[in-house]
């Protein structure tokens, strides 16, 4: 549906060019990313931001940004404190495009003043410092595109003082796992109480009784170990993966597949890629995401369920991580098709922790048994027969909003191998 949109865009905007007819659109006719902003506050400042669709996009600046992989954040900063504050740019995207060069690359064979016409909407559109006392400002930051979901980086600096936002915004017109099974929606109103766990030996418990491993749909056979346990939230724990290269996956609908298979033959790369179903308390995961690599063929990815237990009124999601090493035929999946894991899925496990004590919000990690020992020799197998192994235990990851540096992150007493207690200088038993 994008694709079409933009090809139908483009075409409209270069046979308007070639006929000397450049017009810019008024962003009065899309209010949308405005209503769905959501303020967050720290201190006297209040920020809200939203990322916009290729739609969105094209709406307010007149031209196909998205047809050049640029997509527009828009910020909006309130500040209610004594000194003027200063965004950074860099911090939504170290290499954002400055209005003039964004310009430049539309302007194509239009005339000297439709160009000039063009660079003055880009300069008016942008964020504009500083932010003085009392004052409230608002614009874009011309950023590279992101289909599924973004992270908004908000750096706001003034003399002595700094305020950090770090925000996930989901892109509008992505039809995401997580908009499937309305986790958001249900993190909001609960259908159950959740269990608040206090005290640190009940909640290891409660850990250790969770299922072994995901299953089939109707909990028939057993798959893949569940091998983590997040502690956190859409302010936190979301953030902390998305800044270390995590996407949101997209449902399985016919176009993602087309774009799936098409990726697997050409070997190119597809950053939101779905991942097949698999169930823990009655349903298909809430949340997937993968680190992509290269080509599709290679990726780490994750799928997440939300449970009703809450760790000091946090959020626990218990999940599987593992590593896809290729893809191959089979007849276990209605496309015929499968990602292959690497089987030592404890790497898997190992690479997440390592990789989260560098996202800057991880507080505390651990390790619980649960899981079940299963040797090299001995290995078990998945739902689409692909043989893995495992020390048996999950990893417990818990995030913060709070920046924690690497010799802060503490570390629960539980069960502590020398690579878990080494992997970063300082941590804290």
């Amino acid at each position: 549906m994008h694709r079409i949109v933009m090809q139908t865009l483009a075409v409209a905007f270069v046979g308007c060019v070639l006929a000397g007819c450049l017009a810019i659109h008024s962003t009065a006719s899309v209010p949308g990313y405005r209503n769905r902003a959501v303020p967050y506050t720290e201190g006297g400042i209040e920020v809200s931001t939203a990322a916009l669709s290729p739609e969105e996009s094209a709406a307010v600046y007149g031209v196909p940004l998205a047809g050049r992989k640029i997509q527009p954040v828009w910020i909006e900063v309130r500040n209610r404190e004594d000194r003027s504050y200063f965004l950074l740019s860099p911090g939504l995207d170290p290499d954002f495009f400055p209005a003039s060069e964004a310009a430049e690359a539309f302007s194509g064979t239009a005339s000297h003043e439709q160009r000039a016409d063009l660079d003055r909407r880009f300069r008016d559109l942008a964020f504009h410092n500083p932010i003085r006392p009392g004052e409230t400002v608002s614009g874009f930051v011309l950023t590279n595109l992101n289909e599924g979901a973004k992270l908004v980086q908000i750096d706001l600096v003034a003399k002595e003082r700094a305020r950090t936002f770090s925000i996930f915004v989901a892109v509008p017109g992505f039809e995401g796992d997580y908009t499937r099974s309305e986790v958001f929606k249900r993190i909001a109103n609960p259908q159950e109480p959740p269990v608040n766990y206090t005290d640190d030996a009940s909640f290891r418990a409660a850990l250790e009784a969770l299922p072994c491993c995901a299953t089939n749909e109707d909990g028939s056979k057993e798959g893949d170990p569940l091998n983590l346990v997040i502690v956190g939230s859409r302010d936190d724990a979301l953030p902390a993966l998305v800044r270390r290269g995590w996407s949101l996956t997209e449902q399985k609908w016919s176009g993602a597949i087309r774009r799936m298979i098409g990726a697997a033959l050409s070997g190119e790369p597809y950053v939101n890629a779905p991942v097949s179903d698999l169930y823990l308390f009655g349903r298909a995961q809430d949340l997937a995401l993968q680190k992509a690599r290269s080509d599709i063929h290679q990726r780490n990815h994750m799928r997440l369920w939300l449970s009703n237990m809450r760790y000091h009124d946090k959020l626990v999601w218990v999940g599987q991580v593992s590593r896809d090493i290729g893809i191959r035929l089979t007849w276990h999946s209605s496309t015929f098709t499968t990602h292959k894991i690497d089987p030592d899925v404890d790497e898997a496990r190992t690479a997440l922790t390592e990789d989260m004590a560098y996202s800057q919000n991880l507080m505390k990690i651990g390790l619980v048994a649960g899981v079940g020992a299963a040797q090299e020799s001995a290995h078990r197998t998945n739902l689409t027969t692909d043989p893995y192994y495992t020390d048996g235990n999950r990893v417990l990851l818990v995030f913060d909003r709070t920046p924690r540096p690497l010799s802060e992150i503490e570390i629960f007493p539980w069960i502590t191998p020398y690579k878990v207690m080494h992997m970063t200088p300082g941590a804290k038993p």
